[in-house]
């Protein structure tokens, strides 16, 4: 099965004093190369999804797409993006700002959804959805197309109308930490 990552990097990072989170240093290298070097194994081909620095996201070596949809429109902006440009059946999101993402993320999310025969395969541990780590099909592009002309822009709101599947992770709750503040970038630095 032949997947497209997608790596969501087009927030404005206001939580982070307006810093782009994907070039913020995590253990001495940008977020973002902590997860490319996570992802990379998993998908056939990846997508940077950014909508600042784009000749730095462009120096790591994958191709940088920005939304289509303007104003900083979310997650869901850079998933229509990439979905625009991705050249595989199914793609693989997941933030910038992750940089302990599972190794068996992939894997396990594709597993579920074929299991499923779902439209999309979404991230849980405990109780808590990781919406932003999912794996949809690219033949869902016409739908979010309609629900992003509605004015919709909220991740969870989208999947909640597909045929969607959880698949836990619980076991590996720890990889699902997003750094959205300087004092999560500390603490999850810290600890790992």
């Amino acid at each position: 099965m032949s997947i497209t990552g997608i790596v969501l990097a087009g927030g404005q990072g206001k939580r982070m004093g307006g810093a782009d989170k994907g070039l913020v240093e995590f253990n001495d290298q940008p977020m973002i190369k902590h997860v490319l070097q996570r992802l990379a194994p998993q998908v056939n081909e990846i997508l940077i999804n950014a909508n600042r620095e784009i000749d730095r996201y462009q120096q790591l070596g994958y191709r940088v797409i920005a939304d289509e949809i303007g104003d900083f429109a979310g997650p869901l902006a850079g998933l229509h993006a990439g979905m625009l440009h991705a050249q595989h059946p199914y793609i693989l999101t997941t933030p910038c700002d992750s940089p302990l993402l599972p190794s068996s993320l992939a894997k396990r999310l594709m597993n579920a959804l074929i299991e499923r025969d779902a439209d999309i395969a979404v991230a849980k541990t405990g109780k808590q959805a990781h919406p932003v780590f999912c794996l949809c099909r690219r033949s869902l592009l016409p739908n979010l197309e309609q629900f992003l002309q509605r004015g919709e822009r909220k991740m969870a709101d989208w999947i909640a109308q597909l045929d969607s599947t959880d698949v836990s992770f619980t076991d590996q709750a720890q990889a699902f930490a997003n750094i959205n503040t300087p004092e999560e970038l500390h603490g999850l630095e810290q600890a790992s």
